[in-house]
């Protein structure tokens, strides 16, 4: 018999079958009564299919989430109807704003009750309602025989357009009831195509700019891009500039990456700028800044991510990958230019000055990045080393650096490092926080300590919401509500059977890191630290403080 003729199964068994036919290996989830009937499916396959079960809903989707950003695969994370979904939803808005490409699974009342205000166990108002507010696509199942289809069409959206999270909504009735179900084959990815007369256009911009650069958001991350950015950037000799998001797009080291620090010092020299796969807006909403007599290529698969207010240009709708490699095709095959790597050389110069400036953030990060591979990866937090990253990590390539984007998710960092772990378990993976942050989901160091993953835990501790009480002293002169009461971070791991340690210098950090590497599995490593000095001006030019000024790297007055 065939795997895809019907057969009588359960809505859960049906919906298992399905997820395994679109190659799903990890569930992050937590069982519940409306969920039953899946989870007793899950169960029936063995070590075919994992259910990774944490302490807390909010940890599901967070752990889908930096699994999908690190493995390139599609997370799927599984909870309870109400204040399950409810519970999970912060880890689904950091998804949507990272375009990271998450199932969200999602139980429901029986379904001859939805809408009918019952007051049934875990029942909203408008449950569909919310999960269309937070994802690209959401179906709801209406009996056991569609449920393979539904999550087919999950996969489809999945893996087309712009990746975004998708939600499906399975009534607990529907999840127990039998039908004759068929599978359906694995949805294929199918990315976007541009259009060639537009590609030709580009193409044309590029080669008769005096001084291209290339602007490569995480659209170019998530396309699987990066290697067609870095040619492209090489045949035309552009400067390759990463966003926030972006990096890792090109290894770092690359003769031609900059970092976005580094895009002040180009940026304003260009006359042609192609933007790909980037919002190309600040933290304000406002466009980048650049050169005003610039002339824009915008590529992007999101049509809502070309027009206004940015500068008009020319808006090339497609796939990162698919349209960097036509715009590569379309140049010319003898195409000179002439090598800008000594420029570039420059701006990179400068750059490093203005981060090495910051301590003890750039000894701490210096610290991290000695201790790990070119592929391990770091997970970033909302704390004062993790803002500092931004620019002053290392980043080496894709997948390996993982932020919450502009969703700015405080408490986002330990569990999506824990899906980051439990989906690469050759890589290690090391989760930066603050005390603050830290204190959102430490309750998951008991999955560290049953699963054992290959993570090192890093808390940098100084008993504040840092960032909040150094704004609040600048534009108030006092503080209110931003003094913490901290566990011994040491003991707790302790407590929970994990290898810890406590340092105050980044030679203690990078000397913990080490041990923890050489040993292998989880540790916790508490770090000691005071007020640190702040690198806002150099991630935001809008944030008041003075602004160096970069390098002209044209060498023009």
């Amino acid at each position: 018999m065939s795997q895809y003729a019907p057969q009588e199964r359960t809505g859960g068994a049906a919906l298992v079958a399905q997820l395994m036919e679109e190659g799903v290996r990890d569930i992050f989830g937590i069982p519940g009564i409306q969920l039953d009937w899946a989870v007793e499916a899950i169960r029936q396959q063995g070590e075919k299919l994992r259910l990774i079960v944490p302490r807390h809903e909010q940890a599901t989707s967070y752990m889908a989430d930096g699994y999908a950003r690190t493995t390139g695969r599609e997370g799927v994370c599984m909870v309870v109807p109400g204040p399950g979904m409810l519970n999970a939803l912060s880890g689904i808005s950091t998804a949507y704003a990272c375009n990271s490409p998450v199932l969200f699974i999602v139980g429901h009342i029986p379904s001859d009750t939805i809408g009918k205000g019952y007051g049934m166990l875990h029942e909203l108002p408008d449950q569909s309602g919310i999960l269309k507010s937070l994802t690209k696509w959401h179906g709801i199942a209406r009996s056991a025989e569609e449920i393979p289809a539904l999550v087919n069409e999950a996969f489809k959206q999945l893996r087309s357009g712009r990746p975004r999270p998708v939600a499906i909504e399975l009534p607990t009735d529907l999840l127990e009831a039998r039908g004759v179900c068929a599978l359906l084959p694995a949805a294929p990815a199918a990315p976007t195509a541009p259009n060639d007369a537009l590609i030709r256009q580009a193409a044309d911009l590029l080669v008769n700019a005096r001084f291209p650069v290339l602007y490569v958001g995480g659209g170019v991350v998530a396309a699987q891009a990066g290697d067609a950015a870095k040619a492209l950037a090489e045949k035309i000799q552009a400067p390759l500039v990463t966003s926030e998001n972006g990096r890792g797009a090109v290894d770092d080291r690359h003769p031609l990456a900059l970092t976005a620090l580094g895009r002040r010092a180009v940026l304003p020299h260009a006359d042609v700028i192609l933007v790909a796969g980037s919002r190309f807006l600040d933290g304000h909403g406002t466009p980048i800044q650049a050169s005003e007599n610039a002339r824009y290529i915008y590529l992007n698969v999101e049509s809502n991510d070309v027009g206004a207010p940015r500068r008009e240009g020319l808006a090339v709708a497609g796939d990162a990958r698919v349209g960097l490699e036509a715009l590569l095709a379309a140049l010319p095959a003898d195409l000179q230019r002439e090598p800008i790597a000594d420029r570039v050389a420059l701006v990179k110069a400068w750059s490093s000055a203005q981060t090495d400036a910051i301590q003890p953030q750039t000894d701490y990060v210096a610290a991290m990045r000695s201790t790990m591979a070119d592929d391990d990866i770091l997970v970033s937090e909302l704390t004062q080393v993790g803002y500092f990253s931004n620019i002053g990590f290392p980043v080496y390539g894709p997948h390996s650096f993982i932020t919450p984007g502009y969703q700015g998710t405080l408490g986002y960092g330990f569990n999506t490092a824990l899906g980051a772990a439990h989906g690469n378990p050759d890589r290690r993976v090391v989760s930066i926080n603050g005390d603050g942050g830290f204190g959102w989901g430490l309750q998951e160091l008991a999955t560290v300590a049953r699963d054992q993953v290959n993570l090192s835990i890093v808390v940098f501790v100084d008993g504040f919401f840092g960032n909040v009480r150094r704004i609040q002293k600048r534009v108030f002169g006092h503080e209110i509500g931003v003094q913490l009461v901290n566990p011994d971070f040491e003991h707790l791991g302790r407590a929970y059977g994990l290898p810890t340690h406590s340092v105050d210098s980044p030679a203690g950090l990078r000397d913990a890191l080490e041990t923890a590497k050489q040993r292998g599995g989880p540790a916790l490593i508490q770090v000691s630290v005071g007020e640190m000095p702040s690198p806002w001006a150099l991630i935001h030019p809008f944030v008041p403080s003075p602004t160096p000024v970069p390098p002209n790297p044209l060498g023009e007055p």
